[in-house]
């Protein structure tokens, strides 16, 4: 950087020396003249002077203007040319300083350089008066650009600094976002294993009470483990495979489940000893992949919650069809042990009010009156085919 600034230094002043001699070639009668000795004099020391310009810029302009104000005297032609030391000076102090101090410094100097020019002059033509005025205006057009320069500056500056936040804002999202994914990716896991996690259980209670009366029945359960656990697993691995790289070999991926597999998932909840019904009411309407997913789920953990929480013997699970919404009714007839939706310690119950938010739908839970506990979930239909189905036929209610 200080090479740099030493090249920059010294072209400056080199360009302010033969600025300064070409000046005094010019003579008061507009005769060309070589250079006197003053004038070689003058142009160094002035120029000399103008490499402190950086560092002292108040000072550099009024010891340039004290050497501008030596030029009538010598005999030479005040104009921008010879002045300019003092007009390079003017640059940099707008550059440097506060608007009042350049303001201050610029218009003393160019009063100075005008008042000792006036001085050594005995009768001012028009010609004379129009170069005092273009030397008085030299520092003040230079300072002019000086302040263009300084605000360009300025704004490039800002603009760094804001491609720079921009850039470090752009990494605090993709850092949220990454963070959001892995709690998703938790609550996943949370709702494909727990309820798998909990009917294991149940169905191992089952076989150890009948291991010894009924062997025959606590086989079946004991196998009922193993597949329950076999799909937890499979679960699992398919849920952990969403962190794989894209370079990573993939593995073969089961289809996310839907209202398709209820009659599964209720089967296994009644082989844990739960007494399970269904009823459904309209007609049947298929879902998008995400609301499907979420319907099952809520059906999921709605009844996971039933065995882990709830000291019930059977539940209903009810699908209403309307013609915008499914309505999903899950009722046990236990004494229930679950906390309000709202004061939840757990994440289930959460996680599902979040998927069915996700997904334009709504979920309340809560004690009944009458006892046990009920979760209620709306889930949005598809518009187009809601639409078509208020055409369709009476409804039909199975029981199962």
């Amino acid at each position: 950087m200080l090479p740099w600034l030493n090249i920059k230094g010294g072209a400056i002043v080199t360009a302010a020396f033969v600025l300064c001699l070409l000046g005094s070639v010019l003579q008061v009668d507009d005769t060309l003249a070589p250079p006197s000795a003053a004038a070689y004099l003058l142009a160094a020391t002035s120029s000399a002077v103008t490499l402190a310009r950086n560092r002292a810029p108040v000072a550099t302009l009024a010891a340039t203007t004290a050497f501008g104000m030596l030029v009538a005297p010598l005999g030479l032609l005040p104009t921008p040319l010879t002045m300019a030391p003092a007009v390079i000076s003017a640059y940099t102090l707008a550059m440097r300083t506060e608007r009042r101090t350049a303001v201050v410094a610029l218009f003393t100097s160019s009063a100075l350089l005008v008042v000792s020019t006036l001085f050594f002059e005995d009768d001012l033509s028009l010609k004379d008066t129009s170069r005092l005025v273009t030397v008085a205006a030299a520092p003040l057009v230079a300072a002019m650009l000086g302040r263009l320069a300084k605000h360009r500056q300025a704004h490039l500056a800002y603009v760094e600094e804001r491609a720079l936040r921009a850039e470090i804002s752009r990494d605090s999202e993709a850092r949220r976002k990454v963070a959001e994914e892995r709690i998703r990716i938790a609550r996943e896991l949370h709702d494909l294993v727990a309820h798998q996690i909990t009917l294991a259980n149940a169905q191992a209670n089952v076989a150890a009470r009948l291991f010894t009366t009924k062997p025959d029945k606590a086989r079946t359960s004991l196998d009922e483990v193993v597949e329950t656990t076999r799909h937890a697993l499979g679960e699992l691995r398919a849920t952990v495979g969403l962190l794989r790289q894209h370079d990573d070999s993939s593995a073969p991926r089961e289809p996310a489940p839907g209202l398709a597999f209820v009659p599964t998932l209720l089967e296994s909840f009644r082989l844990a000893g739960l007494e399970v019904s269904v009823h459904h009411d309209g007609t049947a309407t298929p879902l998008p992949p995400a609301v499907d997913l979420t319907a099952y789920r809520v059906i999921q953990e709605a009844l996971t919650n039933v065995t882990k929480h709830a000291k019930a013997r059977s539940a209903d699970v009810r699908l209403t069809w309307d013609n915008e919404w499914v309505g999903i009714d899950i009722i046990d007839d236990g004494a229930s042990s679950h906390p309000p939706l709202e004061h939840s310690p757990g994440y289930g119950l959460i996680g599902l009010r979040e998927r069915t938010t996700a997904v334009g739908g709504t979920l309340t839970a809560g004690p009944r009156p009458e006892g046990g506990f009920i979760v209620t979930a709306q889930l949005p239909l598809p518009v187009t085919e809601s639409t078509a189905r208020t055409t369709g036929g009476a409804p039909d209610r199975e029981d199962r």
